[in-house]
């Protein structure tokens, strides 16, 4: 297994869509494509030609919150009395070029996925009572890709009082949503690799030459 967060797991995901940006990758307004889808295509794109993945910033919260998850996910095995199998990256058994990286594989059947957020972010979440709405596409997209019928969204703060510390909301494999979003995908592997093979033929020889 290639441990999350490590140099081999940014090579193996470069390029590829991946689970966290799916809602990104679906993203509209009301005239059509939101900004976020386009960022998201150009970084791929760049990916692809560069071989290199784009670096992001990670704020000393974000830090907090991985440095947490160890953590996260020792809670939640207790509450749920089972063991989590941590994973590597899996690609989408029938979509080229997509994959997901779940936090977990639960049982036979499940996958959890956990969050680490800040306290006003999991006392929203505690009040709200559900997985909130931008993460389901991203636990839908896990379960394509691993086959698995079921995924637990946790959220984790263990500064909060010892009865509000975790949530846990299982979310259930839906056929319907998951055929959807891999046809969106597969229209926009398309577009990346139209724009990567476009940008080849016109500056590829020019390349070359020099």
């Amino acid at each position: 297994m290639i441990e999350q967060g490590t140099d081999e797991w940014f090579a193996v995901r470069c390029g590829k869509v991946t689970a966290s940006r799916i809602a990104d990758m679906l993203a509209r307004t009301k005239t059509g494509w939101g900004a976020s889808r386009m960022n998201y295509c150009a970084q791929l794109v760049a990916e692809r030609l560069t071989g290199a993945v784009a670096e992001s910033y990670v704020s000393p919260p974000m830090l907090r919150g991985m440095e947490t998850e160890a953590e996260a996910r020792s809670v939640y095995e207790m509450t749920i009395g089972q063991n989590v199998k941590q994973i590597g990256f899996v690609v989408h058994p029938n979509i080229d070029m997509s994959g997901a990286s779940p936090d977990g594989l639960v049982g036979d059947a499940g996958l959890v996925e956990i969050k680490c957020p800040n306290t006003a972010t999991h006392i929203a979440t505690l009040l709200g009572g559900s997985v909130p709405g931008k993460y389901r596409l991203q636990m839908q997209w896990q379960m394509a890709c691993t086959g698995r019928q079921w995924c637990d969204f946790v959220s984790y703060d263990p500064r909060m009082p010892e009865q509000m510390r975790l949530f846990v909301d299982r979310i259930e494999r839906c056929d319907e949503t998951i055929a959807d979003v891999e046809k969106e995908a597969i229209v926009f592997l398309g577009e990346v690799q139209e724009i990567v093979d476009q940008l080849t033929r016109r500056y590829g020889s020019r390349i070359a030459a020099e």
